[in-house]
């Protein structure tokens, strides 16, 4: 499908996965990525920090880029009270998977909008996803595919971890990390983007 827009987008990810469901959009865009360090951000809960750190992304790179419109995300893993992040070693990888093996989880995205007159509009999305009973010799097969480490939770529905998925309660799309439905109806009710 085909929509307008008379304003120059940005998505702000260096996420291939964001810029392929953006491209459902129809509307040309650029992707420019922003610089930003996740780690700073503090939140008074799990929905507040995810919503501030694609905020940071969104106006760090709406500073570099005065008259356009920037999109930006971020995606977190919630288990338990606990925030998986992606991981850094095999080790930590192993044990995100371990955790969540015949277990429910959150998956909550946040996306951050900056208007080309610099108003700020936030949401986020939260999706349930439930997993399978995982083996240690799956686990292991699939953390030694590199796969889980740009990877909030240590995996991608969208991947080699679509075989771990029991069912999921929600969007599929906010757990591979843009809830475009969701963003097409807010870019619409900006006036963004028009049918």
């Amino acid at each position: 499908m085909k929509f307008n827009t008379q304003q120059q987008l940005v998505l702000a990810s260096a996420s291939p996965r964001r810029k392929e469901l953006f491209l459902h959009l129809g509307v040309p865009f650029e992707v420019i990525t922003s610089n930003v360090e996740e780690t700073s951000v503090q939140g008074k809960d799990f929905k507040d920090y995810v919503q501030k750190v694609a905020l940071l992304k969104s106006q760090d790179v709406a500073s570099r880029n005065p008259g356009k419109t920037v999109i930006g995300a971020d995606t977190i893993v919630v288990f338990n009270n606990e925030l998986l992040h992606k991981p850094k070693t095999r080790e930590e990888a192993i044990e995100h998977l371990e955790k969540l093996s015949s277990n429910k989880h959150e998956v909550m995205t946040a996306v951050a909008i900056i208007t080309k007159d610099r108003q700020a509009y936030t949401f986020v999305e939260v999706t349930n996803v439930y997993f399978k009973k995982l083996s240690k010799t799956l686990i292991e097969k699939y953390v030694d595919t590199k796969d889980p480490f740009d990877k909030a939770g240590g995996y991608g529905i969208q991947t080699g971890g679509a075989l771990f998925i029991d069912r999921i309660e929600g969007d599929y799309n906010t757990v591979v990390g843009l809830p475009i439905a969701t963003l097409f109806e807010k870019l619409v009710e900006l006036e963004i983007i028009s049918l």
